[in-house]
């Protein structure tokens, strides 16, 4: 992420901070009530699956409403205009439905703790370690992202060293992750999710009224930037320009299908929510319940982006001050009241530590249930199990802060996150689908799938794209390819190593792959769990439909 311009000075005050000191003593608050819940490891890191369908549910998109949401988000809707929809509308609910209506039953029933823990029923060791280690990695880049986004943040809007901003952050979130486990995490992002909410929304109405509203800032945009800029699909048709630099398939395939669902459906940093609820039905619609409000938080995102790229119509080229990730900031120095201002930045630093926390107890899960208690300590009391939890969530919390500044040699950080997804959750997706829908997949197969998937979408970046062997016109662009190569490698190498090694004995699929029975893990419905409005396949086409819907007014 470049650095917010030298001028970007917010002009808080008193009531401004004490707003911010309130909301991180309710933070740490909520984790020292959590901690009377945690007893056992099960407690620590899934809540001991107990927690009800809308608090996972709101968890579920807060998790996901880190630095990417906040200010990447807004970047990309400044750089490429309204296309920023297809992150959300066909890059995300179609996943979360998926997730919810196919994948969450396999989770759920199985009594995985983690989603690599799965590939270990399905498939063998070897694919549950390298996926396990994979998963840990990447976490930490992630959680990485979110800090240093918010010390740059910090540092423009506040002064505050970037090291200090660096330091406090993980030092909060550090606190209330030790201290009360997954619920403290969860809890403190339903929180997190309606501060954000207050951070946006005057972001949003104030800036449609300082450039005339929606029909003025529409006229001002396509006058600078052509009518494609304000449409979803204008000159995506193969061989046409137009500002995103990808075409209609690749958008598809390889945002639609291949990084949303990759994303969506293995990130356990999401699934761990739903793992969380008290029971199926409750796990399923978690991300159901989760795909509504996601699909229209684009709107609290896309129209900053507009509007400063109206406001400053050279954001981002060489002769401005701004870069697009100044998009936001910039709104709020420029709009917002002093107590309003408050509450804005309150949100962001809400955002970046739900990000962080998101991915650092996804971390301390996989790493002390698949890799610890599995390879390196086995069969030890559950109590040591709960400490070392807490130990390397520590150690995952230190190790956040020293992959903060890797994500500053890139320039966007919707691009460097869209980089990680496309190594790393896609070749997992294509092992999992693979796995759970061809009983003949072989346990040799997962593990060579995820090593070829892996492979081959970093030598599309970093040689075929990098090197300009092929040209292709953006980052973005050259990710959604990346995916694509990736998810067919893995598919293809699948397909081979199968044809040459045993498959797992059919008794052993139980639950595990579709169409097979799973006796003595189906459960009674809990009470009021019947209900129409409840029904998982009702809010998931639901969300399909109206997503599709949404499309409609950006579509000529």
């Amino acid at each position: 992420m470049q650095s917010l311009a030298e001028g970007l000075r917010l002009p808080t005050n008193g009531l401004d901070y004490t707003i911010l000191a309130i909301y991180f003593v309710v933070v740490l608050g909520i984790g020292f009530a959590a901690r009377a819940s945690v007893k056992t490891s099960l407690d620590f890191f899934l809540s001991g699956r107990s927690l009800p369908a809308w608090v996972t549910g709101l968890a579920f998109v807060a998790a996901n409403l880190g630095a990417t949401e906040i200010l990447g988000m807004a970047a990309t809707g400044a750089q490429y205009g309204v296309a920023v929809v297809h992150w959300y509308w066909i890059g995300a609910i179609p996943a979360m439905v998926f997730l919810g209506l196919v994948m969450m039953p396999f989770y759920y029933r199985s009594k995985v703790r983690s989603v690599p823990e799965f590939l270990l029923q399905r498939f063998d060791a070897s694919a549950h370690l390298l996926s396990s280690a994979l998963f840990a990695f990447a976490a930490i880049l992630i959680a990485g992202v979110n800090l240093y986004a918010l010390s740059i943040v910090v540092e423009a809007l506040l002064g505050w060293p970037q090291w200090v901003a660096v330091v406090v952050a993980g030092l909060f979130v550090l606190a209330y992750i030790t201290v009360g486990g997954l619920s403290s995490a969860i809890y403190n992002e339903v929180l997190q999710f309606f501060v954000i909410l207050a951070a946006l929304i005057p972001l949003v109405v104030l800036g449609l009224k300082r450039v005339g509203g929606w029909g003025a800032l529409s006229d001002d945009l396509e006058s600078a930037h052509g009518h494609n800029y304000l449409t979803a699909w204008g000159g995506t048709g193969i061989g046409q320009g137009n500002p995103l630099g990808a075409n209609w398939l690749t958008i598809i395939l390889g945002l639609g299908f291949v990084l949303s669902f990759g994303y969506w459906t293995t990130n356990f940093a999401e699934v761990q929510r739903a793992l969380s609820a008290k029971n199926l039905s409750a796990a399923q619609r978690t991300p159901l319940i989760a795909a509504f409000p996601k699909m229209f938080i684009v709107f609290l995102v896309m129209i900053p982006g507009l509007v400063a790229a109206a406001l400053v119509p050279k954001i981002g080229t060489p002769g401005s001050d701004l870069t697009y990730n100044d998009a936001i900031p910039y709104l709020m120095q420029e709009l917002l009241p002093n107590g309003v201002l408050g509450i804005a930045v309150t949100g962001l630093l809400a955002a970046f530590m739900a990000g962080m926390a998101a991915n650092v107890s996804s971390f301390n899960t996989v790493f002390t249930y698949d890799i610890w208690s599995k390879y390196v300590k086995k069969d030890r009391p559950d109590a040591y199990y709960l400490r070392f939890g807490r130990l390397i969530t520590a150690i995952g919390v230190l190790a956040s802060i020293g992959t903060a500044f890797i994500a500053s040699s890139f320039s966007n950080i919707m691009g460097y996150l869209q980089t990680l997804f496309s190594f790393f959750n896609v070749p997992m997706f294509v092992v999992f689908v693979i796995g759970m829908f061809w009983k003949r997949a072989s346990m040799k197969s997962g593990v060579w799938g995820l090593l070829a998937g892996t492979t081959a979408a970093m030598v599309n970046y970093f040689w075929i794209y990098k090197q300009g062997v092929v040209s292709i016109p953006t980052d973005q662009g050259a990710n959604f390819v990346s995916a694509i190569v990736g998810f067919a490698a893995g598919a293809i190498v699948m397909v081979v190593v199968t044809l040459f090694t045993a498959p797992k004995p059919e008794a052993e699929l139980a639950g595990l792959v579709y169409g097979t029975a799973s006796p003595g893990l189906e459960e009674p419905p809990a009470e009021g769990d019947g209900a129409w409005y409840r029904r998982p396949a009702l809010l998931g086409w639901g969300a399909v439909v109206l997503a599709a819907a949404c499309y409609l007014p950006y579509s000529l």
